[in-house]
């Protein structure tokens, strides 16, 4: 039995005069077709590819408001960029409200598929893969909405990323669900946004699962109300292939979920195993900066009704082997470098942004103290005591995105 979108395809073949679908099948002219069929579009049309690839030389954009570009399947509709002559993107979209769906990108010499400005955009069940596997020649970013808003991420894939395969930067009201990250450099990261939603996901075989990260020098900071749960964050054990000088080539092979530098952050009901560095690590951005609207060290971070397995037995590169002089092999499940403007015992410090941990009996925890460890080094010990950090924070509010809503 064909598929509803075969049968679709099938028919605007057949009728080319139907309004507001456009279909384009692969061929030797596809490419010069495809790239036609985006400028030319107009609001409202729908434009299918059809089983196959597409082999293309150059990168593809979208301008148009409220335009649809859908495939047979992820692996079915395949944009090729092997032969790709520049450096960018492989599909560039600056408009609202779009549906990118079903078909998957291969091989761009940039990033994958980016948006930047949009608001209400939708990636669904699409794969990016640079099929060599690891390498640091590979493009940035599978998934890259940056600047957006009402961003939705569902059903996506995302292979060989040289620094993160989903990646969400500088925007609000995001939710990432039910994908697949592996073989890059960062899975999924969460970057100076505010409100985001990431679950139902598996993250492995990455360097590090999950990055939930705040960084100087961009124009949006501050990112806040961040909940991450649900996920499968498991078998994070590719060498870091990132480019020297880029931020995640400071991530060590065997993280599962990272929370730096943010605000309200809210880990709980994930799932983590056989991640050799440490499950969870809570950490102050630990390089310079120029930036007097930064803020370094993360607050309000809640780790909380988490499943561990087996971990931190192999602890990896310079940061890998800071934790573990202080730590001790195996790592604990959850470590804190313990970085702090304020003192945490320090009773003017806002309960809104300590951190608190609420784990099942025999998680393992440890607070490296690594601010008195600079200060105090003859007298300060870490703090493996983890019903010290007992509490609670109040959770961020469910991301409802204007697409799934209607208004």
């Amino acid at each position: 039995m064909r598929s509803f979108h075969a049968v679709t395809l099938l028919a605007l073949l057949a009728t080319p005069a139907l309004a507001a679908d456009i279909a384009v099948p692969p061929g030797p002219d596809a490419a010069e077709k495809l790239a036609e069929a985006l400028i030319s579009a107009k609001e409202g049309d729908t434009i299918w590819l059809g089983f196959g690839r597409y082999e293309l030389s150059d990168g593809l954009s979208l301008d148009v408001d409220n335009v649809s570009v859908r495939g047979m399947g992820q692996d079915q509709s395949v944009l090729s960029f092997t032969g790709q002559q520049g450096s960018g993107e492989g599909l560039l979209v600056t408009s609202s409200r779009v549906v990118l769906a079903d078909f998957g990108v291969e091989n761009p010499k940039g990033d994958g598929i980016k948006s930047k400005g949009s608001d209400e955009i939708t990636f669904r069940n699409l794969r990016v893969e640079w099929t060599g596997g690891p390498k640091a020649e590979n493009g940035a970013y599978g998934v890259y909405p940056v600047s957006s808003k009402n961003v939705l991420i569902e059903g996506v894939t995302v292979r060989g990323a040289s620094d993160a395969g989903i990646y969400v930067g500088q925007s609000e009201d995001i939710i990432v669900r039910n994908s697949l990250a592996e073989f890059n450099v960062a899975g999924i990261e969460i970057e100076n946004s505010f409100r985001a939603d990431v679950y139902g996901n598996t993250a492995r075989h990455n360097t590090g699962g999950i990055l939930i990260f705040d960084l100087p020098n961009l124009p949006q900071q501050g990112g806040h109300d961040i909940r991450v749960f649900d996920n499968e964050v498991t078998d994070n054990d590719t060498e870091n292939f990132a480019p020297k000088g880029n931020t995640v080539a400071m991530v060590p092979k065997g993280m599962g979920i990272m929370v730096m530098a943010n605000r309200n952050v809210h880990v709980f009901a994930n799932r983590l195993a056989n991640n050799g560095t440490t499950h969870v690590l809570i950490a102050a951005y630990p390089n310079d900066y120029d930036d007097d609207g930064y803020m370094f060290v993360p607050r309000g971070v809640y780790v909380h009704d988490n499943a561990y397995g087996e971990g931190g037995g192999e602890p990896s590169g310079e940061a890998g082997k800071l934790i573990s002089d202080l730590s001790g092999v195996p790592v604990p499940d959850i470590v804190w470098d313990g970085v702090t403007r304020i003192p945490e015992w320090m009773s003017w410090v806002d309960p809104a942004d300590k951190i608190y941990i609420d784990e099942p009996d025999g998680t393992t925890f440890i607070n490296l103290k690594m601010i008195s460890q600079l200060l105090l080094p003859w007298g300060a010990t870490p703090d493996r005591n983890i019903d010290a950090y007992m509490g609670r924070l109040p959770e961020p509010a469910p991301v409802v995105l204007a697409q799934e809503t209607g208004s």
